[in-house]
């Protein structure tokens, strides 16, 4: 085998702490033979990396870590850590690795300057923040606590309560995102969108959108950037402003007609949320009077983002990709039942 082909076959070795205390060091002892799994360990609960002064996001090193091997998840934080990075290092191109570090700089600017209205927003005080039958929801992590607090509307769309009113004022004035993806919305989403991602968030982008008067009015039809979104109504007094929701669509699909159960209206209730896959096409209809105030947070995987550049069957999430799988086996089953009807000597109705 070539060079070049051995250092495109071969992973870092995965590294282990040295036994002086000597920081993380490079065993000797451990071979290429020790790979990134195929499929994340679910049952793992990775280390927590904020605070760390990273060039990517704490998210993405969350995620990965669940993709080691057996024998390195019981290493240091700072051992896992330092194989991750390689890793990424090695792998993601100099355009990404650019951004990234231009992003924590930036990050590290705001963390520096701003002053905070709110302190205690960035405490996450849970029980402050979210009504009760969220948080106990959270806490126990089971798929049927999670399906106790929410209804389905709609196939894929999940409506729940979720924030205090308090709470839903303090973020009118100031809006704090760090912590809701990875440790509120990713447990949800691993039960309800594993086939979009929902297992491997590893990123973010959250905001706040205000309809009414002297803003705009209504959001057109439109899909998100996004594998899961949060969308979390925070007030104010207002009428209109419904959500519509027409279908889950891959690219290919996405301007396909809707069909009659795909079809929901949603009224925004101040403090409730609803959870939706990003590929789901909806918009909002025009707020007649006073103003709406929502909070968006659309949930990324550059894992699922990755593979789906690959993937060829997308029925698992796309609804159109869905109806043409079943005509297909419907046309292959039809088909081979008048050829062994024929065999057989029977008429073919």
């Amino acid at each position: 085998m070539s060079e070049v082909a051995k250092k495109e076959t071969q992973q870092p070795t995965p590294p282990t702490s040295d036994r002086k205390g000597n920081g993380v060091a490079m065993s000797q002892s451990m071979t290429t033979m020790h790979r990134l799994r195929l499929n994340p360990n679910t049952e793992h609960k990775p280390e927590n990396y904020e605070g760390l002064q990273l060039e990517f996001s704490p998210l993405l090193f969350s995620s990965l870590e669940r993709y080691l091997p057996p024998p390195m998840l019981s290493l240091s934080r700072d051992s896992k850590l330092h194989y991750m990075r390689d890793i990424i290092l090695r792998y993601s191109p100099e355009g990404e690795r650019t951004r990234a570090q231009r992003q924590r700089e930036y990050r590290q600017k705001i963390t520096t300057h701003y002053q905070p209205l709110h302190k205690e927003l960035y405490t996450m005080n849970a029980s402050n923040f979210f009504v009760p039958s969220f948080l106990k929801a959270i806490n126990e992590n089971k798929e049927e606590s999670f399906r106790r607090i929410m209804t389905e509307p709609s196939q894929g769309i999940f409506t729940f309560e979720m924030l205090q009113p308090h709470f839903c004022e303090l973020l009118l004035s100031e809006t704090m995102l760090d912590k809701l993806m990875e440790d509120f919305i990713r447990p949800i989403s691993k039960v309800f969108f594993s086939d979009v991602g929902g297992s491997t968030l590893d990123s973010h982008h959250g905001f706040v959108v205000e309809y009414g008067i002297d803003r705009d009015v209504e959001l057109g039809f439109h899909v998100d950037d996004s594998e899961v979104t949060l969308n979390v109504c925070l007030g104010k007094e207002f009428t209109g402003g419904d959500l519509f929701f027409r279908g889950v669509r891959c690219d290919k699909h996405v301007n396909t007609e809707t069909h009659k159960d795909e079809v929901l209206d949603y009224s925004h209730v101040p403090g409730r949320a609803v959870l939706h896959c990003g590929r789901h096409r909806h918009g909002a209809r025009a707020t007649t009077t006073g103003n709406r105030v929502n909070l968006l947070l659309w949930c990324r995987s550059s894992v699922f983002r990755e593979l789906r550049k690959y993937q060829k069957d997308l029925s698992s999430w796309c609804g159109e990709c869905q109806r043409e799988k079943k005509e297909r086996q419907r046309v292959s089953i039809a088909t081979s039942k008048r050829e062994l009807l024929k065999k057989e000597g029977k008429a073919v109705t």
